[in-house]
């Protein structure tokens, strides 16, 4: 199995489509927002050359976790290896990435889809209040990233709902060792990131630049007039969201534009944190 993963903008699928060619293999996308249909330009959802696996599987409005995703790809990656060839994962959620791998220290909580509609029209104050209720002290073991991430605050509401409604499930720190269902050994663990901050802001600048040209702008008001909303999951993402305030005559297009590139510049940042403390990941530099 290989992994491809780094930072936004360094060219990961352009390296997997290579890679597939040459390994006779497939590709498994693991980029949040490239799982949900319909959001195509905004999300760089490029069409590789070789056969790729979870591109639009889930529609805006429907939540789409860590669990769901690890529950998808584990049978694909199954099926590729007993047709003899060789899965390549490829994408930069490394939360997903994290889950499969190694597994998480929550329990066996399944998606509950009322809770989810309904707390999608929650904001982050109010699901930060509803959480607090739940569990006074799990705020204080989150990033402020995660406190920030109304989807990450929905699947914990979700949980400790579940752990309160049922006494006998408890939160229990899980053995890691026993949720690693491939042999890291046999891996090849690949990063991408930019040897100069400098390259990396002007590429996403680039980026948006080309988006725009696209029609990034014009997909965000066709997914408004077919009904789907600025709270849904699909479109609580990067790039959406400042194009629908745009379109709300709340902000410029200037600002919108500004505002969607100094997010990825952000998110960038927080990826490479995150990615940094897994050893098995052997950078390379662009």
């Amino acid at each position: 199995m290989i992994i491809i993963t780094g930072t936004t903008a360094t060219g990961k699928t352009d390296l997997a489509d290579k890679l597939a060619k040459e390994l006779n293999g497939e590709l498994i996308n693991f980029d949040s927002r490239q799982i949900y249909k319909e959001l195509n330009i905004i999300t760089g959802k490029d069409q590789p050359k070789a056969k790729i696996w979870l591109y639009d599987i889930v529609f805006p409005n429907e939540y789409f976790s860590s669990f769901d995703f690890v529950e998808k790809i584990r049978p694909i990656i199954k099926d590729i290896i007993k047709r003899g060839k060789t899965p390549i994962l490829v994408g930069g959620t490394y939360f997903y990435l994290k889950h499969l791998l190694y597994g998480l220290d929550v329990p066996p909580v399944p998606a509950d889809s009322k809770l989810r509609d309904k707390l999608n029209n929650y904001s982050v104050l109010k699901l930060q209040k509803m959480l607090r209720k739940l569990n006074p002290n799990v705020l204080k073991t989150m990033n402020n990233s995660d406190i920030n991430n109304p989807r990450r605050l929905i699947r914990k509401i979700e949980i400790y709902k579940q752990v309160k409604k049922f006494e006998s499930l408890k939160v229990k720190k899980t053995n890691l060792k026993t949720l690693k269902p491939y042999n890291l050994e046999t891996t090849k663990f690949i990063g991408l990131r930019y040897k100069n901050k400098e390259d990396l802001i002007k590429a996403i600048k680039l980026r948006v630049e080309k988006r725009l040209k696209q029609g990034a702008i014009e997909e965000v008001a066709s997914l408004l007039k077919k009904g789907y909303k600025e709270t849904d999951p699909g479109l609580k993402t990067i790039g959406y969201q400042q194009i629908i305030k745009f379109l709300q005559d709340k902000i410029s297009k200037e600002k919108a534009i500004a505002d969607w590139t100094n997010k990825e510049i952000q998110y960038t940042k927080r990826q490479l944190t995150f990615m940094k403390k897994d050893k098995n990941i052997k950078w390379r530099e662009i």
